[in-house]
């Protein structure tokens, strides 16, 4: 049971799956991207929506895919206090979205979308 569940959560946070413009409202951001893994406050310029995969594979030159080390592709989504999107960003870490530190990514600025 907690497999299909962790399996659900996943694919309805896919980051691959889809894009969202600036100036979406989070409405449309849910119907497009599903439910965040995470959501983290945004030092009060609204709050950022954190979505992540867990990627087992890697592509070979040929553009075959094999199975790699993994990773976690992250797309964070920078909502406005008006609840629009101000920016997104994507990025890969070997950490997973528990261990996401809003204090530490506030601290490096990270939190508020450039």
């Amino acid at each position: 049971m907690s497999a299909f569940l962790a399996l659900f959560i996943f694919s309805c946070a896919s980051t691959s799956s889809a894009t969202v413009a600036v100036g979406e409202s989070k409405t449309k951001v849910l119907k497009t991207l599903g439910n965040p893994v995470r959501t983290l406050d945004n030092n009060q310029n609204g709050e950022i929506l954190v979505y992540a995969d867990q990627i087992f594979d890697r592509e070979n030159s040929d553009g075959s895919k094999i199975a790699g080390p993994n990773y976690w592709r992250y797309n964070y989504v920078y909502l406005s206090k008006e609840g629009k999107v101000t920016s997104t960003r994507q990025e890969k870490q070997n950490y997973p979205p528990q261990a996401i530190d809003s204090q530490k990514m506030q601290g490096m600025n990270l939190l508020t979308a450039k």
